[in-house]
């Protein structure tokens, strides 16, 4: 199993707008079509004005298959560039949970 986590530094003061976006446009078919959300945050100590957002998969090509079709995704499609106005800098990690964690099973 692998996590993938994504931080999303956004215009200072945006982060209810994003979050609103997001949940009214894209989360639906991002759960739907990555599977195993793991977290949904935003920062309130330290670097400030970030999201950050964890998912699970079971290994790599897991991954680039589910965001492949991700980004076909018409309803995903829609709300990119709503999403997009937000996001000044992105950095993405790839995790490997250490063999005590409990991740709860990938569907």
């Amino acid at each position: 199993m692998i996590v993938e986590m994504r931080t999303y530094t956004i215009q200072p003061g945006t982060t209810p707008e994003y979050f609103r976006v997001y949940e009214s446009m894209g989360m639906e078919a991002q759960k739907e079509i990555l599977g195993h959300m793991v977290g949904y945050y935003a920062t309130e100590i330290g670097e400030l004005n970030q999201v950050v957002h964890m998912w699970a998969y079971e290994d790599l090509n897991s991954r680039v298959e589910r965001r492949a079709k991700l980004m076909k995704d018409e309803r995903w499609q829609r709300m990119l560039p709503e999403l997009r106005k937000f996001i000044v800098a992105q950095k993405t990690q790839i995790l490997i949970p250490a063999p005590f964690a409990k991740i709860p099973k990938i569907d």
